[in-house]
């Protein structure tokens, strides 16, 4: 008698483990799922802005795919299977498609002439100076670059390129150390120095003539969120007015601290006309920070090269110049006629 109850109380036991399991299975799929939920809700309402929500926003690509796991596993799963996480995967699934499949659809409203002018810019946050600037004299000459930006470029940092010969490669230079930003040029550079524009670190400027037309160059470098949302927030916010008064030739480009997600990125792609190159060419899970790591790849991208209407990609990509903890962006713009920009 003592046996069969024994034996009837381990049966109970399992039985309970065996519900139990599925349950806690769905409970952490419904937590997952509304993670990823107020994830999308900050990029759909712009919360990020001037807030702490700034750093995970970065991540959305991430929580699509997550959302997208989560989907095939509720399906897949028995004991996950459940109406309510079904149809929340699904809706997440599809609220996170529409906004990121298109940057992966290349844009080709505007025909680009076979003979237009081309300019070829990079743009590279040498880690205070500790790129290699053998190895960045290397890139700019491999790549025929017309313009460099530079970011966190110390004076040290300029004579160590200057030692390594991109003087001759770009002869024509707005160097300013003090500032944080500089240009270097295969094109001489005119109407130089500081960009008017009330941001934590004064940006620089400069104006290259291709095709007989001017086109104004800003080397970016905006404040970090995970230092001061708020701070970065305003950097964006002075940069967006500047784009908003600037012509259609204009071309921003340099570290961000910003995704396509974040909604002062979005701001002044909107205000100012602009178009991000990655995602105009269908490049759009570029991912440039961090670099040099030996364990963890360029996660999320940071730096950009964006451009107004008078302008169009041609060509993206990315390099890695080590030393630095950013990866740099190589991009070919061709010029289009005037009627069409």
């Amino acid at each position: 008698m003592g046996t069969a109850v024994c034996t009837d109380r381990a049966a109970e036991g399992k039985r309970g483990a065996d519900r139990r399991g599925p349950r806690w299975g769905r409970l952490g799929c419904g937590a997952l799922l509304a993670l990823l939920f107020a994830l999308l809700a900050v990029r759909l309402t712009g919360l990020d802005a001037g807030t702490p929500l700034a750093v995970p926003v970065v991540l959305l690509p991430y929580a699509a795919v997550l959302g997208v796991l989560a989907l095939a596993a509720t399906l897949a799963v028995p004991a996950l299977r459940s109406r309510p996480l079904v149809i929340g995967a699904a809706l997440l699934t599809a609220a996170h498609l529409v906004l990121l499949v298109p940057r992966f659809i290349p844009d080709d409203q505007r025909h680009i002439p076979a003979q237009a002018p081309e300019l070829r810019v990079a743009t590279l946050n040498t880690h205070v100076g500790k790129e290699d600037a053998r190895a960045l004299v290397r890139l700019v000459k491999s790549e025929r670059i017309d313009v460099l930006a530079v970011q966190e470029l110390p004076a040290a940092g300029i004579a160590a390129l200057a030692e390594a010969g991109l003087s001759k490669v770009l002869p024509y230079e707005e160097l300013q150390p003090e500032n944080d930003s500089s240009l270097y040029s295969r094109i001489p550079l005119t109407r130089g120095g500081p960009l008017q524009a009330d941001t934590t670190w004064p940006q620089t400027t400069a104006q290259v003539t291709v095709g007989g037309r001017a086109v104004r160059l800003v080397a970016v470098h905006t404040y970090y969120p995970l230092g001061d949302a708020k701070r970065w927030t305003r950097d964006m916010t002075a940069l967006t007015s500047v784009a908003r008064d600037s012509g259609p030739d204009t071309v921003f480009l340099g570290d961000f601290n910003a995704s396509l997600d974040h909604a002062p990125m979005r701001d002044l792609l909107a205000s100012g006309g602009l178009t991000d190159t990655h995602a105009e060419l269908g490049e759009g899970w570029a991912r440039t920070w961090p670099a040099g790591k030996s364990l963890l790849p360029p996660l999320v991208q940071l730096d950009h090269v964006v451009h107004g209407r008078g302008l169009a990609g041609v060509s993206v990509g990315e390099r890695t110049v080590p030393g630095t903890d950013h990866r740099a962006v190589i991009a070919t713009l061709a010029l289009l006629p005037a009627d069409a920009g």
